[in-house]
């Protein structure tokens, strides 16, 4: 066999290689090698959140997550902004055993709440570090979803997401995050963070859909995401958003 033709196999042998691993069920690779028809995302108005916290309880209830304070798939953070530039961040956790730092009225300048969750990036980092592709995203709406089976523990993805979004799961070793209740959005549902806010402060929705509630939401007002200038291309949007918030 001449040089061209051993070359003409290889190439051959190599494609069929390829292929054959683009065509296995590895959850991350669904994502990847198929573009998804919808890409489901959340808008958050600021102004509208009232800290009352039952998107966290409902989140707790729906997706089973420890009731300790510190495991939690969605959280509110409340900012208070005095008149001097000093910001107080403290987390919305119903827990009394939190050290507050409060600041005097006539010094406040503003206070709001932030809900906070996973942003389900567009290119998120976890994917990315993931060693056994146990994080992935769906190929029907590009939800980021943790595969419990195949999960190790390595806490890879929880060092990798820049919104401290992720947990290990103390009950089952594994990574844990917000899914926007995957469980209920495959069925028609909205997530349950969403279906229990009193002011409607939550939006759910396919970004790709003209008629889609959350495609109105962001023609209605100005978006802002999470630390853009990293590049993930957050799905959580918000409106009324504060500069101090990171």
């Amino acid at each position: 066999m001449n040089r061209r033709g051993f070359l003409g196999r290889l190439m051959s042998s190599a494609a069929l290689g390829i292929s054959a691993i683009l065509s296995r069920k590895v959850p991350g690779w669904a994502a990847i090698a198929h573009e998804p028809a919808k890409s489901y995302g959340m808008g958050v108005d600021v102004d509208k959140c009232i800290g009352c916290g039952r998107c966290m309880a409902a989140c707790k209830t729906e997706n089973n997550v420890r009731p300790e304070p510190y495991f939690f798939r969605t959280w509110v953070e409340r900012y208070v902004i005095k008149k001097d530039g000093d910001v107080i961040v403290h987390t919305i956790s119903g827990s009394s055993e939190q050290p507050i730092e409060e600041a005097r009225e006539r010094d406040v300048l503003r206070s709001f709440f932030v809900p906070k969750l996973c942003n389900h990036c567009a290119h998120p980092p976890c994917v990315q570090v993931c060693p056994v592709g146990a994080t992935f995203q769906t190929a029907d709406g590009g939800v980021v979803i943790v595969d419990e089976e195949r999960c190790i523990g390595c806490r890879y993805c929880i060092q990798a997401c820049p919104y401290g979004a992720r947990y290990l799961n103390p009950e089952t070793k594994t990574a844990d995050k917000c899914t926007f209740c995957y469980q209920r959005i495959t069925r028609g549902l909205l997530p349950a963070c969403v279906e229990v806010c009193p002011t409607q402060a939550r939006i759910f929705g396919d970004l790709k859909s003209g008629a889609s509630p959350l495609t109105r939401f962001t023609r209605m007002g100005k978006i802002h995401v999470l630390k853009g200038h990293l590049n993930t291309e957050p799905k959580v949007l918000y409106t009324n958003l504060d500069g101090e918030v990171r």
